[in-house]
């Protein structure tokens, strides 16, 4: 009884990891993008205010490290590490490259939607992504 159990928590244990990989490669829908998008947009915002590059970017690199300790599926966007590269190279664009709030925003969307990495699949069956696009600009 106790060899079946010790298998039975070895398989469970390589399902939930293999799930929580699978949760992690999956594409983000367009309101995550958009969200994302409004992310970019609060991080101009918060530039124009008088926000510094140094602090912003270490605030964001702490927050994406408490996100990791949660479960890929329990998490907001960055889910693995090229969702936090997306996230953490717009956010350094923002003050690297100004412009406007709105245009961070809009390429951020555009590149969310855009990537290889992050192949949307739209949740509400609605416009095409790029649909959604040019009605953005």
């Amino acid at each position: 009884m106790r060899m079946y159990l010790a298998c039975f928590g070895v398989v469970a244990m390589f399902a939930a990891n293999a799930l929580a990989q699978d949760v992690a490669l999956q594409p983000h829908p367009l309101e995550e993008c958009r969200e994302g998008g409004d992310f970019i947009r609060n991080a101009a915002m918060s530039r124009d205010n008088g926000i510094a590059r140094d602090f912003f970017m270490s605030r964001l690199a702490d927050d994406l490290l408490v996100i990791r300790s949660f479960p890929p599926q329990l998490r907001w966007f960055a889910r693995n590490e090229y969702d936090e590269a997306l996230l953490t190279n717009a956010a350094a664009s923002v003050f690297d490259t100004p412009k406007s709030p709105r245009r961070h925003e809009i390429e951020f969307v555009d590149e969310c939607m855009q990537s290889p990495q992050w192949r949307l699949q739209s949740v509400d069956n609605g416009k095409s992504p790029a649909d959604l696009r040019s009605a953005m600009r």
